[in-house]
């Protein structure tokens, strides 16, 4: 049974679709589980300040090295190499020697990585955490040195990934981070008790073990079997490494800001990088389900009409695809404007994360949640860049928004703001990068459908009003009629006026004749699947998975 559940192929992209959207969400309650248990276990203090900095140095390795190769690089490149054989369930020798040659060159890279991050951690800390001194930046020396470990093993993860996406094996591929969640999850449970904070990090290791292990299975059931093998002059490795670099820069600016502003958040007090990351957690759950999930949906096609210099069929799905993302993001934006607290509060409100945190936490999302919806639409902009061949443009805004962040943070908190200031800061940066891309896309194409734009736009803003008054009427009264004292009585207060708000957006929007909102609404009933599927086609269908 093992081996045919690692060896289930999706037939068909809208399988996959189906699979990779269940998975994702799966992966992010895991996730919000994880963040539940480590605020509850450490609240929003120096404990978990020290765990969320150690975090980043790992991570930014493994983002780099990892995966602008092999979303780039490695996918395409064994793609072209796979060639058809008689027993096409298996990998054939040209794929295997790839495989193993990028495994053994990545892998020495990323152990050399490691030991170098290792050796300079307290260095590295310095300027990732400036603002820690004594015990703090003691603990945190000592939680990226264990971490370190981590890219090492999600490394070889990721080409084992990229394997089993070319080879359409998406189960086992989808499995691997929620795997991943649950390993931190272990650490947090049976290794905190024992070790402190440093079980936590422990458990962010053996979760990559498991997140490795799973893949690896899957590749020996297709058939891989790893050799050593060092050959830099390889034609396809060279290939790799051409079509990573420009995906790697991009990389490499987004996680340049997430350290920029950690540092930042370090001179700020205890719990400054807890709650920075706690309430971005949060609010990245909308943009992974709708923006990512819609630009990944568009991107084949608006790169074919891209390629045929179909302007009008390009500009005519950007533009669709922008409706149906706003139509989802507005909702989304009002219900975390409006019920930030109960979210909060019940997602994260347990042990040691107290009703001061929780504020906290809860005014960081407000300010994160002005910018859903640029965020929600960089993916779409950005790859409507790559669909003609411009990597430079999203790099060039994305630097300079980067620096805009790091100056206003500085100045808001110089004024007293704290992490909420950094959280204001982030969206100016993304509204300040939506703006300047969208201007120079639209120098390009001459329009981008604004006029098929605005007025939906305008319809869903009004539901978005309509979605507001109803949710806060419902706030009033349910807190006048539950206890608001126990986590059912806020969890009833927000999932209630949630729903009807979110009812009252749809019924307005379908009663104004909204295109989008019928659209949509068909589509759900239709599909019945956890994320969009995207009309623009069966070349455009997809749902990405964290």
């Amino acid at each position: 049974m093992l081996g045919r559940l690692l060896k289930s192929k999706s037939s068909t992209v809208t399988a996959a679709a189906v699979l990779l959207g269940v998975a994702s969400l799966a992966s992010r309650a895991v996730g919000v589980l994880r963040d539940r248990m480590l605020s509850g276990t450490f609240g929003a203090g120096a404990e978990l300040d020290a765990y969320y900095a150690a975090f980043r140095i790992p991570d930014l390795v493994y983002n780099l090295f990892v995966l602008g190769a092999i979303t780039a690089g490695f996918i395409p490149v064994l793609t072209r190499v796979l060639t058809r054989e008689s027993h096409e369930e298996k990998l054939n020798e040209s794929a295997s020697r790839l495989t193993s040659l990028l495994l053994t060159v990545l892998g020495a890279l990323l152990v050399v990585a490691a030991v170098a991050g290792a050796a300079a951690a307290p260095w590295l800390t310095r300027y990732i955490a400036p603002g820690f001194g004594g015990h703090v930046r003691e603990l945190t020396v000592s939680l990226t040195r264990v971490m370190f470990l981590s890219p090492v093993l999600l490394g070889v993860s990721g080409v084992l990934g990229g394997v089993l996406q070319v080879r359409r094996r998406f189960l086992t591929y989808a499995l691997a981070p929620i795997l991943y969640n649950f390993g931190i999850i272990f650490g947090i449970v049976f290794l905190v008790p024992r070790l402190g904070v440093a079980g936590a990090a422990w458990g962010v290791v053996f979760g990559a073990a498991m997140h490795m292990a799973v893949q690896l299975l899957a590749c020996l059931a297709l058939g891989f079997r790893y050799r050593p093998i060092w050959d830099w002059r390889d034609a396809g490795l060279r290939d790799i490494w051409r079509l990573m670099v420009p995906r790697t820069a991009g990389l490499a600016v987004s996680q340049l800001n997430l350290a920029i502003l950690t540092g930042v958040a370090s001179t700020v007090g205890a719990g400054g990088i807890a709650v920075f990351n706690l309430a971005n957690n949060l609010q990245s759950f909308p943009i992974g389900i709708i923006g990512v999930s819609f630009a990944v949906a568009a991107f084949p096609l608006i790169s074919e009409l891209a390629a045929k210099y179909d302007r009008t069929g390009f500009v005519d799905a950007y533009a669709k695809t922008v409706r149906s993302v706003m139509f989802l993001i507005i909702p989304a934006t009002v219900a975390f404007l409006l019920l930030r607290a109960q979210i909060v509060r019940v997602i994260l409100g347990t042990g040691r994360f107290d009703w001061s945190d929780t504020i906290a936490t809860a005014d960081a999302l407000a300010y994160f949640t002005l910018s859903l919806f640029a965020q929600a639409l960089l993916p779409l902009v950005t790859r409507a860049f790559f669909a003609y061949h411009d990597v430079k443009t999203p790099l060039y805004a994305g630097i300079v928004a980067v620096v805009l962040e790091r100056l206003l943070a500085a100045v808001l908190v110089a004024r007293g703001m704290g992490t909420p200031g950094l959280a204001l800061a982030f969206s100016v940066g993304s509204v300040f990068n939506l703006v300047v891309l969208w201007a120079f896309l639209r120098r390009r194409t001459g329009n981008l459908g604004e006029a098929a734009i605005m007025r939906p736009l305008a319809v869903m803003c009004v539901a978005g009003v309509a979605m507001a008054l109803v949710i806060q009427l419902g706030k009033t009264v349910l807190g006048a009629v539950v206890n608001m004292q126990t986590f059912v009585g806020i969890f009833t207060q927000g999932a209630v006026a949630g729903a009807l708000g979110i009812a009252a957006y749809i019924a307005l929007a379908l009663l104004l004749g909204s295109e989008d909102a019928r659209r949509i609404v068909a589509l759900y009933r239709r599909r019945g699947a956890p994320g969009p599927r995207s009309e623009l086609g069966q070349e455009g269908e997809a749902i990405v998975a964290e």
